[in-house]
């Protein structure tokens, strides 16, 4: 049996319970027997409580009672969390039996620390399946208003390594994230790398002139600059802003410029005011858009827009890109040069990567794409295409159940060794 645990699942639109989703279902369409133990809220909706025990779509939901506090404050955030790690270890501890797989996600933060113990204790194999590495993220983006001491987040740390030390497997999202992992002193046979990904099925370009959301959101006869997905700390907005301020002039009878924001987080409210105070024209905020809007959604953008710190880079890899891909448009990635993504955009050349906090490169390169029509539409191509070979889900259930076959065999193996 395959056991899922993670804060959120379906029918949640954050971006681990989508992950989340599409892998559990994908693998019980497949024939594995799959359980989830999550919470029963949602990412931007914590008083809606979903069903305690339900099975949706032949994945057994488990979801654990937790209080909700939201993530307005660090120790309601904290005790959020500290209610979830309980109710879902003692799920856990009923539910989970020897020779079982526990595939635990990193929502919430030090999730491994819980699991490993209880897996160990039920001869359950682990795999930590990290999304981003915390502590280090905390460190470098904070907490909030409120930030741990030095001494508590080396302590996290020591529990972290040891718990990834000790699961049979770590499921890294690109190569600089398993490096990170090996410099920890996790073990290579102990590391896999399996990006994530996006619904080629679900997600299918839409050309400007058929597409229902642009006409909806006032965007027709524009070149449309987008941005979907969590705007957080581990983001950067101040060379959008910069480039929205600079290009605000530019628009023409024959080029006119419109920037498109959908999704939300922590820097969205920051961002916003930004621009009103600046007394910016031409850009519009939308909400989070439903799955079945997806091609719609990032089809309405031209370029899209993905960032990250460079400082991150190891730690987190943007999921966002995969979806752009899959729409067919070019991505502009801000950050560094040398980044998880910066190096699939350049090897691939499927846009083009500005530095953090410039810009003027970064209104430089959107000039340049929007003034080339026909370098556009071979970069969607080219996006597409990669990601129909590279990045579907299709393709990361195949390298999933592969990962699960190879840890099968060799605890088979080692049940043979033991015996013999």
């Amino acid at each position: 049996m395959l056991i899922f645990v993670n804060r959120y699942f379906y029918p949640d639109h954050s971006a681990t319970s989508q992950m989340l989703s599409d892998l559990a279902f994908g693998l019980r369409a497949r024939g594995h027997d799959v359980r989830v133990i999550t919470s029963r809220q949602r990412y931007d909706a914590p008083d809606d409580l979903l069903p305690a025990h339900e099975v949706v779509g032949g994945v057994e939901v488990f979801r654990a009672w937790t209080s909700h506090f939201g993530r307005g404050d660090l120790i309601g955030r904290a005790v959020d969390y500290a209610t979830f790690y309980f109710s879902a270890a003692w799920r856990l501890l009923r539910l989970a039996q020897a020779g079982d797989t526990i595939i635990a996600e990193t929502d919430p933060p030090m999730l491994s620390v819980v699991v490993a113990p209880i897996a160990h204790w039920r001869g359950a194999l682990l795999v930590n399946w990290i999304q981003d590495l915390f502590p280090e993220v905390a460190e470098a983006v904070g907490l909030g208003r409120r930030q741990l001491p030095r001494f508590v987040y080396g302590a996290l740390r020591m529990l972290r390594d040891a718990s990834l030390r000790s699961a049979a497997m770590n499921v890294a999202l690109g190569e600089k994230m398993a490096a990170r992992l090996s410099s920890l002193g996790v073990a290579s046979d102990r590391i896999a790398v399996i990006p994530n990904w996006a619904d080629a099925e679900l997600i299918r370009p839409i050309a400007p002139k058929d597409n229902p959301a642009r006409t909806e959101w006032g965007l027709d006869g524009a070149f449309v600059v987008g941005y979907s997905g969590n705007l957080g700390r581990a983001h950067d907005y101040r060379a959008p802003l910069d480039a929205i301020e600079r290009l605000s002039g530019a628009s023409s009878a024959n080029l006119k410029i419109r920037w498109l924001f959908i999704g939300g987080g922590a820097l969205y409210d920051a961002f916003a005011r930004e621009l009103r105070a600046k007394g910016l024209q031409d850009v519009l905020f939308a909400p989070y858009q439903p799955r079945e809007r997806l091609s719609e959604s990032l089809s309405a953008a031209d370029v899209h827009l993905v960032c990250l710190r460079p400082d991150l880079e190891g730690s987190i890899v943007p999921s966002k890109f995969y979806g752009v891909a899959a729409a067919g448009r070019p991505t502009i990635f801000i950050g560094d040069d040398d980044g998880e993504i910066a190096r699939i955009v350049r090897r691939q050349d499927l846009g083009c990567v500005s530095p953090q906090g410039d810009g003027e490169q970064l209104a430089a390169r959107i000039l340049t794409l929007a003034q080339d029509p026909d370098r556009r539409r071979d970069i969607g191509a080219r996006a597409r295409r990669l990601c129909m070979e590279e990045f579907d889900k299709r393709v990361a259930l195949d390298r999933w159940e592969r990962l699960l076959e190879r840890l099968s065999a060799r605890r088979r193996g080692a049940a043979r060794f033991r015996r013999g």
